[in-house]
């Protein structure tokens, strides 16, 4: 993203664009990440993280209105319990009975979440300004300047590599974040309501069944079909506008 914000030409933020900038890095990528990970690897079971993730549309929408003064319609609010019952059917199936959840790597979960409903309001907040590419050039180096602070003090700081270790940093860093994700997401933030843009990530979990179903050949359950219905219309009350 710096390459590609240098050769372009694009005018770096100063001052307190510069800032901000660094900041909404630092929240949506470089805390929101670590502490997912971080609660993963500590044994947080995939269906607890996937509902913790859950929160976040809603959480993002209460911040929203705090320091932006949006205010989400019934018909939204409607849409985004839906859309959370939705990923909670999605999720389901991975939970397993029995299965402890350590509170710190709970709580981890939730600082994620936090920070990344945070970060995008921080991001519509401050960060509409100045040139898109050079603004998330400085977010990743914010967040990875974090993170390296992050995994030198909290890791072993030995990396193991394998095949799909490399094929998951070069799918996180081509299409996740060159590719257009990211750059899809802080543009959604520029130009439309929190409500809308945050409901967005309940499609996340339904999108990953399915990816796992067609790539890994996972089974899809019909509780988890049925999730998959009832979050597209939480989306579609939250985003689509009346006739």
């Amino acid at each position: 993203m710096t390459l590609w914000a240098l050769a372009s030409r694009s005018i770096w933020p100063k001052g307190d664009v510069l800032l901000h900038a660094a900041i909404a890095g630092c929240l949506i990528h470089g805390v929101y990440l670590s502490a997912l990970f971080w609660a993963v690897h500590h044994g947080l079971p995939a269906g607890m993280s996937g509902l913790v993730a859950g929160l976040q549309p809603m959480l993002t929408t209460l911040i929203a209105a705090i320091l932006l003064g949006e205010r989400a319609s019934g018909r939204q609010w409607a849409g985004l319990l839906i859309g959370f019952i939705g990923v909670a059917m999605v999720v389901w199936p991975k939970f397993s009975a029995g299965s402890g959840v350590d509170p710190k790597s709970l709580a981890a979960a939730f600082v994620a979440v936090l920070a990344i409903s945070t970060g995008t309001v921080w991001q519509k907040r401050f960060g509409t300004a100045g040139d898109l590419k050079a603004g998330t050039a400085v977010q990743y180096i914010a967040a990875a300047i974090l993170t390296a602070v992050c995994a030198f003090a909290f890791e072993t700081r030995v990396m193991i590599w394998s095949p799909s270790l490399i094929f998951a940093l070069v799918w996180l860093t081509l299409a996740i974040s060159i590719g257009g994700a990211i750059l899809a997401l802080l543009v959604m933030i520029r130009e439309g309501a929190m409500s809308k843009v945050a409901s967005l990530f309940y499609l996340v979990p339904g999108t990953a069944a399915i990816m796992a179903y067609l790539i890994f050949g996972e089974t899809l359950s019909a509780i988890q079909i049925a999730g998959m219905v009832v979050t597209t219309l939480g989306v579609a009350l939250t985003t689509l506008r009346r006739a």
